[in-house]
């Protein structure tokens, strides 16, 4: 078994924490169905979001979804200037027998902009 990555994003209509908790957690889904994956292949999952977001931790999405025995970080993108607003980022580090160029990286909705070069 090969420790492997998963990127992904997606960006917010709006700072609030149950409309993060909701697209935080379809992200996190999206990432686990498209590789064939279940809580128990995480490793561990690394949260970025951008500086204009303050209404909850994008790691309490994955609990509520129970991801309750996964280390999780949550940490402040850096604010560039002309950069996407209202974005949260994802690396989930994870065990799996796939290729690395079968890994599906999740880019949801206008986040998709981001990594046009690995966006499934």
């Amino acid at each position: 078994m090969a420790v492997r990555a998963v990127r992904g994003a997606v960006q917010l209509e709006r700072d609030e924490a149950g409309h993060m908790d909701e697209q935080v957690g379809a992200l996190l889904t999206e990432v686990l169905n498209r590789n064939g994956l279940s809580a128990d292949d995480l490793i561990s999952v690394w949260f970025t979001a951008t500086p204009d977001l303050h209404s909850d931790f994008p790691a309490a999405a994955a609990r509520k979804l129970g991801i309750t025995d996964v280390p999780l970080i949550c940490a402040q993108e850096l604010d560039i200037a002309g950069a996407m607003p209202r974005v949260v980022r994802v690396l989930a580090h994870i065990e799996s027998d796939k290729p690395r160029s079968e890994i599906a990286h999740v880019y949801l909705g206008a986040a998709a902009a981001l990594r046009k070069d690995i966006a499934q």
